[in-house]
């Protein structure tokens, strides 16, 4: 019997905490397989291929109009989910468009000529830039959305985030765009910051950037409950894995201090495997973090200034998610095939034992492509979304158990990917995005079975 306390789930209530199911030292050389919740049931409407006894409901889509008269914007990315105050059965959800100045002309007419002066950058003409987050409310009992509205707007290509124990949603650009860059004739204000959504939020609020935690290619951010500090990764093949340690818990605009992960008696330690085994899976490596200055450098510079100082590298840090005294995030194309790895890091109480693990390497494409968003199962398994555009043109959702063997859990049919998977706080109803044409689904069923 899987407990309450023995779930991740990927909406904690305010200030609360499940723990992981995860084991210790694996060792997935050989790419077990589970049977996970069986095999998948061929969907009638051809999107979403399921196992038996599960089913979704679209309750979102690009285009649908919204409460604030405005319509669902398009490239529907990470997303998180939080209980609402004072009822049982509705929650929260923040969903963001990762969507760049580009894009404007392909969202719905309302959203071309937004303007408000909440708004973080604007386009010359006032409009403000389409990137930033949507909120839902939805009713678990009654199964529909009761409110829906844009959260956040005026950024650029929001592409992750993470919850956090207070209730708030960070919001993460991907992006370092500036003024006199290379989209310089576009927006007016520098970019590659976190932004942070109160969940409780019923209206559009002020954008402001969060730059102590650092200007980069940010993807995702998850928060250990205990300290405040925020893991942060970056979406570079040569990219670094930082977290921000505050000055005040729950306070992040009081500012705080970025740092780097360093492999103790390994500088520069390359966690990629891709030209040698240089991290083997299941080894458990100690590390500590090196403090970076001039977090908002515009250079774009702070992996290269990191990594000069002896900070490890990692290939495509996206997803990542935090469980009990220990996180997950998954590297896009790490791995000897380049097909993708989860890491694991186990923070110290001091801080400073902090041990990280090669969890996972794919070795075959068919099992494990390309993983970005992640979160875990009501039974402890980890849900990986698969972000790829290869020859396999279907993304899947990838299970992988306590013990390490992967399954597929569902078969996308539409070319596009799978984000922004998270779980409402009683277990029950996964959320997922469908990334375009943008669609939010819900999923329920025998989360406890497999």
């Amino acid at each position: 019997m899987i407990t309450r306390r023995q779930f991740l789930v990927g909406s904690l209530a305010f200030g609360g905490l499940a723990s992981s199911a995860f084991g210790k030292t694996l060792n997935l050389a050989s790419m077990p397989i589970s049977e996970g919740y069986g095999a998948l049931v061929a969907d009638p409407q051809k999107l979403l291929d399921l196992p038996k006894g599960f089913s979704y409901k679209i309750i979102s889509s690009l285009g649908n109009s919204m409460s604030d008269g405005m319509h669902v914007p398009d490239r529907a990315d990470g997303m998180g989910c939080f209980p609402v105050e004072g009822s049982s059965d509705k929650v929260a959800l923040i969903r963001n468009h990762e969507l760049h100045p580009k894009h404007l002309s392909a969202q719905p007419q309302s959203i071309q000529k937004h303007t408000s002066e909440l708004a973080y950058d604007n386009y010359h003409n006032g409009t403000a830039l389409p990137g930033g987050t949507t909120t839902m409310v939805y009713n678990l009992t009654t199964q529909k959305v009761e409110r829906e509205f844009i959260s956040l707007v005026g950024t650029v290509r929001n592409c992750s985030g993470g919850i956090t124990p207070w209730g708030t949603w960070l919001t993460c650009e991907e992006s370092v765009d500036r003024p006199h860059g290379p989209n310089g004739d576009v927006v007016n204000k520098d970019h590659g910051y976190i932004f942070e959504v109160p969940a409780n939020a019923d209206s559009l609020i002020e954008a402001k950037p969060l730059k102590a935690m650092g200007r980069f290619n940010h993807e995702a951010a998850c928060v250990d409950p205990k300290t405040g500090i925020v893991y942060l990764t970056e979406d570079q093949g040569d990219s670094l894995l930082y977290r921000f340690v505050p000055n005040e818990y729950g306070n992040l605009a009081a500012g705080g201090q970025l740092e780097a992960l360093v492999v103790k008696n390994n500088p520069q330690f390359d966690t990629r495997n891709w030209s040698s085994n240089t991290m083997p899976v299941g080894t458990w490596f100690d590390v500590e973090w090196i403090a970076l200055d001039n977090p908002e450098s515009p250079n774009d510079d702070l992996r290269a200034r990191g990594y000069k100082k002896g900070a490890a590298l990692f290939a495509r840090g996206e997803g990542i998610h935090w469980g009990e005294d220990e996180l997950y995030f998954c590297c896009t194309n790490g791995g000897q095939k380049q097909l993708g790895q989860v890491m694991k890091l186990v923070p110290s109480v001091d801080g400073k034992q902090d041990k990280l693990q090669l969890f996972l390497e794919s070795e075959d494409k068919n099992l494990y492509n390309f993983g970005d968003n992640l979160t875990v199962c009501p039974n402890g398994h980890l849900l990986v979304c698969e972000d790829q555009y290869t020859d396999i043109v279907d993304n899947h959702l990838r299970g992988v158990t306590p013990s390490g063997e992967v399954y597929n859990f569902a078969k996308l049919h539409e070319q596009t990917e799978l984000a922004g998977a998270c779980f409402s706080p009683d277990g029950k109803t996964l959320f997922v995005n469908i990334y375009s044409p943008t669609k939010t689904l819900a999923i329920t069923g025998p989360w406890l079975e497999a």
